[in-house]
């Protein structure tokens, strides 16, 4: 490339002021890809969320009262000597994102609607049917939690990488919340007056089996580091709790109570978490071989590893007793926790930390 990369301290920040690596070439090529070439994900994300360090001579034009810039990387305790390496796995930006959700929803309700066509639900085992009021209805407000902190978190992403892995996070969370509402709403239609859906919040705010699960939620939501949230959500407590919930009992469950709907509303959810893991592995996979800040930031993942992961166990096992109530049993409560004791230390091995011996054992 003839361009002479500028190296002088430019008093301007007009447009053609400077002359950078791309200058002449007609395609984005100012940042470097990840793979050979650059691809349409990298074109939408990479350097929208603007940096001082990297194209912005006048430092952050927009801050807080007390001073602090519009982005900080202070929001978070983990360290990096470049927060712009990130790239999602799944590519996710704003157009594939809705096309993704659109289909999800669509198909969802070609399923609810295909079973209310046929009856299903009226053939439903009636003590299954008390199951989903109760604890179905109650799990979503984990779910709508986990989306309401996420969707917090990725305001502080110090790159547009990482607040829009956040953020699709979010997105499908607040969409699964939704679609059990509506899933049980209209099961409600069909089934009658025998379906209370005000019971699920009453499970959430009261039933003893829900309480570990609502403060472990509850302790994400209030924490104050992006990164931590995300980090307590993806690798921590949905492979102890929401995927023991979803996977281990729903699924597992659901077609010996002659219910062959909930799982297929619920494997969404299933398939949204292998993107968000997905992409949370890689982002923590980076910090914590950081070349300049690896020790730190193992240091920090492991505190925070330990804190929610104790406070996600508690919610895992104080879960138990719903595995007793299905009137038909095919599987057991010690097979689906020993499968998410397994499923977090497969994580934690692959983001290169060790998972406490009390998580796995």
């Amino acid at each position: 490339m003839s361009a002479q990369v500028q190296t002088a301290q430019l008093k301007s920040g007009a447009a053609g002021a400077a002359v950078f690596a791309g200058s002449e070439s007609r395609k984005y090529n100012y940042y470097e890809p990840k793979g050979r070439k650059a691809t349409h994900y990298e074109d939408m994300t990479v350097d929208v969320q603007p940096d001082p360090e990297r194209y912005l001579l006048q430092d952050w034009i927009i801050s807080f009262g007390d001073g602090r810039p519009a982005y900080s990387k202070d929001s978070t305790a983990a360290k990096s000597s470049n927060w712009h390496k990130f790239r999602a796995i799944d590519q996710e930006w704003e157009r594939t994102h809705y096309q993704r959700q659109s289909t999800i929803c669509g198909m969802i309700q070609n399923v609810i609607d295909n079973g209310r066509k046929s009856g299903a639900a009226s053939r439903f085992d009636k003590t299954w049917v008390k199951v989903l009021q109760d604890h179905l209805g109650a799990y979503k407000h984990a779910e709508f939690g986990l989306g309401t902190a996420t969707m917090q978190a990725q305001r502080y992403g110090y790159t547009q990488m990482i607040n829009n892995a956040v953020l699709t996070n979010s997105s499908y969370k607040l969409r699964f919340a939704q679609d059990l509402t509506l899933y049980l709403a209209e099961l409600g239609i069909d089934i009658g007056a025998t379906l209370d859906t005000a019971a699920g919040k009453k499970h959430w705010l009261e039933d003893p089996v829900w309480q570990g699960a609502r403060k472990s939620v509850e302790s994400i939501m209030g924490a104050t580091d992006y990164l931590e949230q995300y980090f307590a959500i993806n690798l921590v407590f949905e492979p102890l709790v929401g995927e023991l919930f979803r996977s281990g009992f729903i699924m597992q469950l659901a077609a010996a109570q002659g219910d062959f709907i909930t799982p297929a509303v619920v494997s969404a959810a299933e398939a949204d978490y292998e993107r968000n893991l997905a992409n949370a592995v890689e982002l923590f996979h980076i910090l914590a071989h950081e070349p300049e800040h690896a020790a730190h930031n193992q240091g920090v993942f492991n505190g925070w590893l330990a804190e929610h992961g104790a406070l996600a166990l508690e919610a895992a096992k104080n879960l138990q007793p719903i595995w007793s109530q299905p009137r038909v049993k095919v599987s057991s409560f010690a097979d689906a926790l020993a499968a998410a004791k397994n499923r977090i230390k497969t994580i934690t091995t692959e983001v290169g930390i060790r998972a406490p011996a009390s998580l796995t054992a």
